[in-house]
């Protein structure tokens, strides 16, 4: 008889955990905490702490003050596990007003995240800034709510979360905000905090019950039309499941400025026990 494989995670077994998502343990290399801790198993990370360590990644090794992130494309490529893991970051095509940079989480020499990252070179534009997406309600005048109601795992646990708008299945709205570093000891943009919490989209509007459907999505994409001003994500969320067992949900995204951009992930949707 075999016995169930312990959470690798910093913290899932009683030691003392920093307070932070991942501790460095080298160059590229780093260790996960409890604080990562995915919701569909004890012994895999999450992929919004995972997604938000990539782009501080980027930024260290890749520091430009006069580009912003425009699109962050992930691709997930397998089961990403809580442990010891590396984050390998490279510019694919370079330039002075566009650039391309990639950067890959790999476990156990298996690569389990690919991001694809264009940033563009800022400009005025205030004249002519504007759009007709209507903003949430402020964080102040919005309800707290405990997601580990619905959702089990240490990075759901350590969430802030508030409700912007009564949730029915399908369809939420609500502010989030992770409390914890990304990398312990090391200052992170608010670009990298605020990506640290966009995956929870999925998880904000469930359309079936979590307990008798898995809905795990296999990318993410992030669209920004400006970089964030504070820590808070928010999220207007819908999500949508075809009759084949493939899903979409689509957020429209914010923060304490207002609306920032749009995001998307696809499902593979299946009964638990299939």
């Amino acid at each position: 008889m075999t016995s169930e494989p312990k959470p690798q995670h910093l913290g899932a077994n009683g030691e003392d955990v920093p307070d932070a998502h991942y501790v460095r343990t080298g160059d590229h290399s780093f260790r996960t905490t409890v604080y990562t801790q995915g919701a569909w198993s004890p012994l895999e990370q999450h992929m919004a702490a995972s997604s938000g360590l990539m782009v501080h990644e980027i930024e260290r090794n890749h520091p430009r003050e006069d580009v912003i992130p425009v699109r962050l494309s992930y691709d997930i490529l397998g089961f990403i596990p809580g442990g010891d893991i590396e984050v390998h970051t490279r510019v694919l095509r370079p330039g002075k007003t566009i650039e391309l940079l990639e950067a890959t989480m790999s476990a156990g020499g298996r690569d389990c995240i690919r991001l694809s990252m264009w940033r563009l070179k800022t400009s005025d534009t205030q004249d002519v800034a504007g759009g007709e997406i209507r903003p949430l309600p402020p964080v102040k005048e919005c309800p707290p709510v405990d997601m580990t109601e619905t959702w089990a795992g240490g990075f759901i646990a350590t969430l802030e979360a508030h409700l912007a708008r009564e949730p029915r299945p399908g369809s939420a709205a609500g502010w989030l905000r992770i409390k914890h570093q990304v990398v312990e000891g090391e200052e992170s943009s608010h670009t990298a905090r605020f990506v640290s919490a966009i995956d929870t989209a999925n998880g904000i509007a469930p359309r079936v019950e979590p307990g008798k459907w898995a809905f795990p999505n296999v990318d993410l994409s992030i669209h920004l039309i400006r970089e964030p001003v504070s820590e808070w994500v928010g999220l207007d969320t819908n999500v949508e499941i075809g009759p084949g067992g493939v899903g979409l949900t689509h957020s429209e995204l914010f923060d304490e400025n207002g609306p920032i951009g749009r995001v998307a992930q696809a499902l593979t949707v299946r009964r638990m026990g299939d």
